[in-house]
């Protein structure tokens, strides 16, 4: 996979990919911007607010949707490789771990699965489904594990069908302020 390179080249990718849907009702783009403003709501780093709004890059960079055909993309690892040369870790990281995330309060917090879409049920079964405790205890262990929770708890409700009002442009700058040298 070709790694992103500048900021122009995610807005392109977002213009050209993200109207598409992936099960939730809602758009890539729509679903990327309520988490990132989900995250700037509860007063979240700059890093966690530009996590939010790329955490599912990777689903943009595919050429197909896999889950569709009961494969796990591993989007999250395919995303924060593609930003490597964009973001530090504190971005980068908590997307790694989103889906590890899921998989983590499955296991933690029982009741937190029958909260979760049917499309990301789905997904969880490809995923590997929930942690058993050896699986959570090594996620907690993890550097930036707090923030992927917070970040999948963002992903799981930023998925309302009315429009957020807001444009990636609109954080056009608070990624640039993030861009590793």
């Amino acid at each position: 996979m070709q790694p992103l390179s500048s900021l122009d080249e995610i807005e392109r990718l977002f213009a050209a990919r993200g109207g598409e849907h992936y099960g939730e009702g809602v758009s890539q783009t729509e679903h990327a911007l309520q988490c990132a403003l989900l995250a700037e709501a509860e007063g979240a780093p700059a890093s966690l607010i530009v996590a939010a709004l790329l955490h599912d890059v990777g689903h943009l960079l595919e050429e197909s949707d896999l889950a569709q055909d009961g494969i796990d993309d591993r989007h999250q690892v395919f995303g924060a490789e593609a930003l490597a040369g964009l973001f530090g870790e504190a971005v980068r990281q908590p997307i790694a771990l989103h889906v590890a995330a899921k998989r983590y309060l499955c296991c933690v917090e029982p009741a937190y699965f029958d909260t979760l879409s049917a499309a990301s049920k789905h997904t969880l079964a490809l995923q590997g489904g929930p942690f058993d405790a050896a699986q959570a205890t090594a996620f907690e262990a993890l550097p930036y594990w707090r923030e992927a929770v917070a970040l999948r708890r963002f992903d799981d409700l930023g998925k309302r069908v009315e429009p957020c009002g807001r444009r990636f442009g609109d954080f056009k700058s608070l990624m640039n302020q993030l861009l590793i040298e």
